[in-house]
């Protein structure tokens, strides 16, 4: 056998590879992570307000003006918009009163522009806004009225605030 210095025989690597240990191959192993979320039912409620500006009630006609509400709520959730009394003394859905001082003017909300169906809580023949969320903002057109006839009512600012509560 010819030695060539520095060279290690074929035999003799093959040898020495059969006895270093070989790296161990990798195992895995799998799951599943569930993940999980719970979308609620919720609304919101906005309003712009009726502002009958001037009244003159000398005149003898009704005032009309008209404002409105927008009801956010989420996609296919049903949802119903009442109206109260509102603060004014002695008032009731069918006749609101605004006032100045100690002194009132009466006024409707309505929810057709025909000033037909009285908006209020559903009860004694007054009605309320339904609707289903789509995810966004839905707006309604509320009708008010001052009537004629109120002539005794004096100069002054009149305000009244109407509480709207949205049930989903």
């Amino acid at each position: 056998m010819t030695r060539f210095p520095g060279r290690v025989p074929a035999a003799a690597a093959i040898a020495a590879l059969a006895i270093i240990p070989t790296a161990v191959e990798a195992g895995t192993a799998t799951s599943n992570l569930s993940v999980t979320a719970t979308v609620t039912a919720n609304c919101t409620v906005s309003t712009s307000a009726v502002a009958f500006g001037n009244v003159n009630t000398i005149t003898g006609g009704n005032v009309d003006a008209s404002g409105g509400i927008t009801v956010t709520c989420t996609n296919g959730t049903s949802w119903t918009a009442a109206a109260g009394a509102g603060s004014g003394t002695g008032a009731t859905i069918a006749t609101r009163k605004m006032a100045s001082g100690g002194n009132l003017l009466s006024y409707s909300l309505y929810t057709d522009s025909g000033r037909t169906s009285v908006w209020g809580d559903g009860t004694s023949g007054n009605v309320t806004l339904t609707g289903t969320g789509n995810g966004g903002a839905q707006s309604t057109t509320i009708y008010g009225r001052v009537p004629s006839g109120q002539t005794s009512a004096p100069a002054g600012s009149y305000s009244d605030t109407v509480a709207v509560t949205v049930t989903y």
